[in-house]
């Protein structure tokens, strides 16, 4: 994935330029991995923080290598909160307040989701999650650094592994 105009004329990386091209859709991405858009807005900062304070990782190779750090602090946080959540279930302090039923269930469908995409590989996670927010399999494979001629394979993996792990989670859905 090529970042537009990451260098400037004198041959410097172009940050800004970066941080505008790719700051909405990072944000957007991590919002549905999170289901925080604050926390999504904040991590994709950090990506990008991450980009401008690694100059080995600026270049051409910049767009792939921001959405790969973005997709890893997403998954992150979704494995700490499962277990934030775990541990606050076992003191009973975590109680949910009432929701007409359709949000519930809605919501429910949400955290099973996320839930089951902690449990994956991160890297059929991450295809998953990049590819349901449309990027193609050119900019799968230079984000998750796969042979562009591959990722039809490895998104069918990644598909099946997330209904394997959903049905073992929740059984089979009507």
């Amino acid at each position: 994935m090529t970042v537009p105009g990451p260098e400037t004329g004198d041959g410097a990386f172009d940050f800004e330029a970066v941080f505008q091209a790719h700051y909405p859709r990072l944000a957007r991405i991590l919002a549905r991995v999170t289901g925080d858009p604050s926390r999504a807005e904040e991590l994709a900062v950090d990506a990008l923080w991450k980009l401008y304070r690694s100059p080995e990782a600026q270049g051409a190779s910049a767009g792939g290598w921001l959405y790969r750090t973005a997709l890893r602090l997403g998954l992150n946080e979704l494995r700490g909160r499962a277990r934030r959540t775990r541990h606050e279930s076992l003191s009973d302090r975590g109680a949910a307040s009432p929701d007409p039923e359709q949000e519930r269930a809605a919501a429910e469908e949400r955290r099973q989701v996320r839930d089951v995409l902690a449990a994956l590989e991160q890297r059929h996670a991450a295809l998953l999650v990049l590819r349901s927010d449309g990027l193609s399999y050119e900019e799968l494979a230079s984000a998750l650094e796969l042979n562009p001629a591959s990722v039809g394979t490895f998104l069918s993996r990644a598909q099946q592994a997330f209904r394997k792990e959903y049905v073992k989670r929740y059984g089979p859905q009507p």
